[in-house]
């Protein structure tokens, strides 16, 4: 069953009844490569036949698209502040003239911070716990997946994901997947033909890494160990962590501030942690009055 968690099996393939199932597969997001380009988010709408929605909201950010929903599985985010500390060269490739060429005069006085948001694909998913038809399961490479065509659209799984991610498309009268819950896939459809998905392929700096999530995870530390050696001692992971409130994720980030100013929950729980919990109580409520009732039947009999 693989190693354990705080909540149970570390390897949620083998934890939904999989026996020969591959290797875990996620992303690992680098945003200190990150450049904004939004490649990854034209790849997913191309490849999945998102609805483009990006021009309704033209002229209210540098960041058209806003936020992770139905109509936007994949997500850069444009986050300004204020440059605090000291430009520091994060290895990334070459856009300009490196960091330490630039004069001090000539660095602007804020910080662009950018992060392709994407489904964490959670190793506990409180979305599959209140799925009533099954229209979210989990896949053989440990990522969640939506049916469109067993989909209800009732939202349970929208109130339950503690990252927000998922949504009820909203579209034209018309469009067979209004009202059904959608997400990213990790590309399913790829994964099974032996492919990358569509916006780690696209990613023209290799901020989206794809592969397994062990390797992943690796691969995420030696980078951070990287960029604390060069002075970013902001850099940290998000997601990486078996022992948090969700038994890690399939999709885990490098960010360089605190997850709050992505728009990330600090600590993230299972939203239904306490079900089992609760039907206990539930049922020995229901058999104490069932009880109570009997007996006062029998108290009643002459």
């Amino acid at each position: 069953m693989g190693r354990k968690s705080l909540f149970g099996p570390l390897d949620p393939a083998a934890d939904a009844g999989y026996t020969d199932a591959p290797k875990r597969k996620g992303f690992f997001t680098d945003t200190s490569v990150c450049i904004g380009c939004k490649a990854c988010e034209v790849a997913c709408k191309e490849w999945n036949d998102v609805p483009e929605n990006a021009f309704e909201m033209l002229g209210t950010s540098y960041d058209n698209s806003h936020s992770l929903n139905a109509n936007q599985w994949r997500h850069v985010a444009f986050i300004e502040r204020p440059a605090s500390k000291p430009a520091v060269d994060l290895g990334m490739p070459s856009v300009g003239a490196p960091v330490s060429d630039v004069d001090e005069d000539d660095k602007p006085d804020f910080q662009w911070l950018m992060s392709s948001d994407v489904c964490k694909h959670c190793t506990h998913a409180a979305c599959l716990d209140v799925c009533p038809t099954g229209s979210l399961f989990r896949s053989e490479f440990g990522t969640v997946v939506v049916q469109d065509d067993i989909c209800n659209g009732c939202g349970y799984c929208v109130a339950a994901c503690p990252y927000g991610v998922i949504d009820r498309r909203r579209g034209p009268e018309g469009d067979p997947k209004v009202g059904i819950a959608q997400k990213c896939t990790l590309c399913y459809d790829r994964l099974t033909d032996g492919q990358r998905p569509a916006c780690a392929a696209a990613c023209p700096t290799e901020s989206i890494q794809y592969g397994d999530v062990e390797e992943l995870r690796e691969r995420a530390n030696a980078r951070v160990e990287l960029l604390h050696e060069r002075g970013v001692m902001d850099a940290r992971l998000y997601g990486n962590d078996p022992e948090d409130g969700v038994g890690g994720t399939g999709a885990m980030f490098l960010l360089l501030d605190e997850p709050e100013v992505y728009g990330l929950p600090p600590d993230p729980v299972v939203t239904t942690k306490d079900l089992p919990r609760m039907f206990t109580r539930a049922g020995m409520a229901g058999t104490a009055l069932l009880i109570g009732a009997a007996l006062s039947f029998v108290r009643r009999r002459p």
